[in-house]
């Protein structure tokens, strides 16, 4: 029988205690289970594997979620930005110019973490595939108990 690569067993002595800590982990572009590893080894296409723990991160359904994660934060950073860009002296083509940079900015640096947190928040909460779930794993090695 093929052996769940989900279902390995933890590869290190500090697994994330929270959901936070795992959606941390992710957001850092780490692999939320052990943290040991990157998770993103190019800038949004997550690892099939983690070479540390085995985790098989392909199971994941992000879509775009990320994106607007990132608009939302973005376009919450940008209000009081645009507020005080728009009240300085400068011409208008130059508050243009550094309204866009910094909304680009913003939002293409924001995708990756957020892609991260949100693929944590699946693995974590056992959806898509992701079964059992963070949570569920955690609990099991807290109890001790590990189903066959």
């Amino acid at each position: 029988m093929k052996k769940d690569l989900a279902m390995t067993p933890w590869s290190n002595s500090n697994p994330p205690a929270t959901l936070s800590a795992a959606m941390l982990r992710g957001a850092r572009g780490l692999c939320p289970r052990c943290g040991a590893k990157h998770l993103f080894p190019r800038y949004l296409k997550p690892s099939a594997l983690c070479p540390g723990c085995g985790q098989d991160w392909t199971l994941h359904q992000a879509d775009d979620f990320p994106p607007y994660v990132s608009i939302i934060v973005t376009g919450h950073v940008m209000a009081p930005v645009m507020i005080a860009i728009g009240s300085s002296e400068l011409p208008l083509w130059q508050m243009i110019t550094l309204s866009v940079t910094i909304a680009l900015v913003l939002l293409i640096s924001l995708l990756q973490p957020a892609k991260g947190g949100i693929i944590a928040l699946q693995w974590w909460m056992g959806m898509h595939g992701f079964k059992p779930g963070g949570r569920t794993e955690l609990a099991e090695r807290l109890s001790g108990s590990r189903p066959d």
